[in-house]
Parts: structure tokens; sequence; C-alpha cells
């Protein structure tokens, strides 16, 4: 389903139905009841249900006082039919909306798909007919039946299908979007007197879950979110006049606490910009990955003594994750921890990548799982699950991270070589 705008609403072709009733809601069977007896040619009926069934309907545009779709009959032809009700007026709509405001369980029954009778019934009692009687469903085909067809009547039933679905689909043919109803309805609530103080000589009276649930949907809207502060927030003070625990390491606490503040800053940050709600959760670290994070703060020594513990890598191995995680945290990280070989495609995409990658001749790369090293072993390749290339250089017998990754081979070697060139 896609929606253009409030005003419409188009639901796709739905399947074939066969060995199913088209409506199984009980507002759904008074739509068919309303067309079964408005309609003067039981056989039309029939044959519409056929086509209904057959999935001969196509796309079925909802609007205010109309339903449209291109139907295909058994021969093939094709013909756009529609079927029409009336709007409600301004009077009726304020009857019904005055009502729903104040029964927030109706609008909560709605939400949840679904028209309990006593809305239908409520509606009534204020002057509303929600659902279609005798005579309301006014057809209107290409092939200029005068009364219900074939093809208005496959639409009807199609559209008690969509019924079933979404109650809101009705409401919309009677001249409201559900974005608008709602809207109106936050309206109403807003500007609703408060209701007076009870005596003390009232009984209190109880108030039903659903509508004390519903009634946040008419309520003003929540202001927008905070502004983001300019800098993290300062962790608390452990500096107190009782001493610690014994054990208890104060300097690493404070900076732990200054880190957490700090990264609290950083993921307020990024919840905060543009476009934060369609990008991808990422996993959380490891006690390995988040060691190396914490590493990159520049701690005390024996702070990160201890850290490079944690992870068992010792005080020159942290150094090596310290520098990948500052090229690309926990991708980076696991560049440098993992070797794994690509697939027989990964590879085949690797070897086209490398090939194309320079216009002159390619300098010679000894191949190893998926890694590709120079000639004189002083600068490496590698890729990354991802397909990125990531370079490497040879420092004091050890691989060692020379740049962020690239989808290029060839600038990232020319990173790696680069930087071989730079220390020698």
């Amino acid at each position: 389903m896609s929606h253009t705008e409030d005003d419409m609403r188009t639901f796709a072709a739905l399947p074939p139905a066969r060995g199913r009733a088209f409506a199984e809601t009980w507002w759904g069977q008074a739509w068919l009841k309303a067309l079964e007896d408005t309609a003067l040619d039981t056989a039309q009926l029939k044959a519409g249900r056929r086509l209904a069934r057959a999935g001969a309907v196509g796309a079925v545009s909802v609007r205010p006082g109309r339903i449209t779709a291109v139907v295909e009959d058994r021969g093939g032809a094709t013909y756009r039919s529609d079927v029409l009700l009336q709007c409600l007026d301004e009077d009726e709509w304020d009857g019904f909306l005055t009502m729903a405001a104040e029964r927030a369980g109706h609008i909560a029954a709605l939400l949840d798909r679904d028209m309990p009778p006593h809305l239908v019934e409520d509606a009534s009692a204020s002057g509303v007919e929600l659902l279609p009687g005798i005579g309301d469903l006014e057809p209107r085909c290409d092939c200029d039946a005068w009364d219900h067809c074939a093809h208005t009547a496959a639409l009807s039933y199609q559209l008690a299908r969509l019924l079933d679905q979404d109650p809101f689909v009705l409401l919309l043919l009677r001249g409201r979007g559900e974005r608008a109803l709602l809207d109106e309805l936050q309206v109403r609530s807003t500007v609703r007197a408060e209701p007076e103080a009870p005596r003390e000589d009232d009984e209190a009276e109880g108030v039903d879950a659903a509508e004390a649930y519903a009634s946040a949907i008419v309520l003003p809207p929540l202001p927008g979110p905070p502004p983001l502060p300019e800098e993290p927030g300062l962790p608390p003070s452990l500096d107190t006049e009782t001493p610690p625990p014994a054990g208890t390491d104060v300097d690493a606490l404070a900076f732990l606490g200054a880190q957490a503040a700090a990264e609290a800053h950083r993921l307020l940050a990024e919840a905060l910009s543009p476009g934060h709600e369609q990008r991808a959760v990422l996993p959380e670290l490891t006690v390995v990955q988040d060691a190396v994070r914490l590493a990159a703060a520049s701690p005390a020594p024996h702070i990160r003594a201890r850290l490079a513990e944690t992870g068992g890598r010792g005080r020159e191995g942290l150094t090596l994750a310290v520098r990948a995680w500052e090229y690309g945290g926990a991708a980076g990280l696991d560049v440098l921890d993992e070797e794994w070989t690509p697939d027989a495609d990964g590879l085949a995409r690797a070897r086209a990548a490398l090939d194309a990658a320079w216009d002159d001749e390619r300098p010679t790369l000894r191949a190893a799982r998926g890694r590709w090293s120079t000639a004189d072993g002083q600068a490496q390749l590698r890729l990354g699950r991802d397909g990125r290339w990531w370079p490497y250089r040879k420092q004091r017998g050890r691989w060692s991270p020379a740049g962020p990754a690239t989808s290029d081979p060839a600038s990232a070697l020319a990173g790696a070589t680069g930087s071989a060139d730079e220390d020698g």
C-alpha cells in the first residue's frame, strides 16, 4: 500500500480470494449487504464475485466519495470502474467528531483497526450514518451499464476486503483521511474546557482503561528534542573526605566516568542528526573492543596497562589496536585481528578490482587469504568483509594499520607505501 496524500490512498491489487469470504468483519459484511440489497441484477453480482475471486481487480484508489479501479473481464477487456458514496456534510462531521472526542475509546478501537458496533450506534445517535444503506452505493463504469455491472460489483467486493483490514478506509470514503481526522480530534481535545473540580461529596468515578490509553492520541504533540549540549557533562567528583575502599583505583573510576559522559554525548549527537532513524543499529562492542576504545582516549599509563591485559594484547599489541580503532573503529579493529579467506565470488571481485585499479602496470602483489602484500614485504592490502581495502605497512617486524579504508585498492596501497617511505 502506498499513500499519495491524506485525502487519497491507493492499495495494490489484492491476490485472488478463492475459497474465502470477502468480508469477515461485521462492518465489511454491512458494506456487502448495501451492495447486494441495491443491485437489481443478481447475475451481475455473481459475475462480479467471480472476477474479484480471480484477482481481476487492479489497484484500488480510495478518496472522499469515490473508489476507483481498472477491472479486467473474462474476455480480457479492461474497464475503469467507480463506486460513489456520498460524503458526510460539515454538520455531520461536526457531530461525529464531537462524539468521538468525548469517547476516546472509539478512536482507540479504530487505531487498532476495529470498528465496534457501539461506535456506529453512537455516531447514528448523533445524526451520522457511517455505513452505507440501500441505494447509497452509486456505480459508474466504462461499460455503460446503468446498474451495478460485473465490474463495479467486483470492485465493491474487493473493497470489502480492504475495509476488513482498515476501517479508516470507510471514513476516508465519507470525507476524512486518517491524519486529518486525528488532527481535528487533537484540536477539539485541547480546546475543551477543563472539568470542574469535584465536590467533596461527589463519588469518585473511574475511567475506562481503553479511553485513558487512547486519550494520548488527541493530546497536544510532544515538544521537540532538546538541543545538544556543547560538551559532555562532568562526572561526579570522587574527591571526598571518605577514603575509598581498599583496592579501589580512584583514577580509573574517574577516567571511566569521563569516558562514559563523552560516549553519551557522542550517542546523543548521533541520535539528533538527520536520518538517524534510518541507519542500521550497530552491534554492541565486546569487552576486548571496548578496552581498545578506552585506550584510544589516552588514559594514564597504569590504566593503559590494565586495558592491555584485558585484551591480552600486551603493550605493543594495544598500540596497534588503538591505531586500527582510530582509522576505522570496530571495523578497523576486526581487520587487524581477523584473518579470513573470501569465497570464490569474493576473490573474483577482489581480483577484478585490483586489475582495474592501476592505469599502468600493476605492482606485483602476493596473495594470502584476504591479504595482498608487495614484493618487498613492506606494504599490504587487507580486504574487509564489506569489500573495502585497508592499507597496512611493516613496522618493527609487525603489520601496522597505515590509514582508513577505501574502495580503491590503488589509493590504499599508495597510502601504505607512502607511510613506509615517510618512516624510512
